[in-house]
């Protein structure tokens, strides 16, 4: 069984960092070819993909964050970052770490196959 487990969000004023992370559980993620993804979604929208990073370290974000938002991961650890700089009311929005066993670099949220519960993101002053 597998587990994600986010962990990092809170309240943070516009133009602040933030670090969120997710602790994966049940599988080691150095031993697999599995795509790691941040996703988010906020009140009344759709969960949208934020970044993605693969086996190899191939990442990908979507245009909206890019320059200011970096996914990394420490497979050793079994740890997925996602850093989160100059952050913007936009931003505010619950943030899930999402796992894809295909390894695909994908948007989709149906490529996913395991969910973490999910931390929440609060930009404001």
């Amino acid at each position: 069984q597998v587990h994600l487990v986010e962990s990092g969000g809170g309240l943070v004023q516009p133009g602040g960092s933030l670090r969120l992370s997710c602790a994966a559980s049940g599988r080691t993620l150095s031993t697999t070819t599995w795509a790691m993804g941040w996703f988010r979604q906020a009140p009344g929208k759709e969960r949208e993909l934020v970044c993605v990073i693969n086996w190899s370290d191939v990442a990908y974000c979507t245009d909206s964050v890019k320059g200011r938002f970096t996914i990394s991961r420490d497979s050793a650890e079994n740890m997925v970052y996602l850093q989160m700089n100059s952050l913007k009311a936009e931003d505010t929005a619950v943030y899930y770490c999402a796992a894809d066993r295909d390894g695909s670099v994908s948007r989709h949220i149906v490529a996913y196959d395991y969910w973490g519960q999910g931390t929440q993101v609060n930009v404001s002053s």
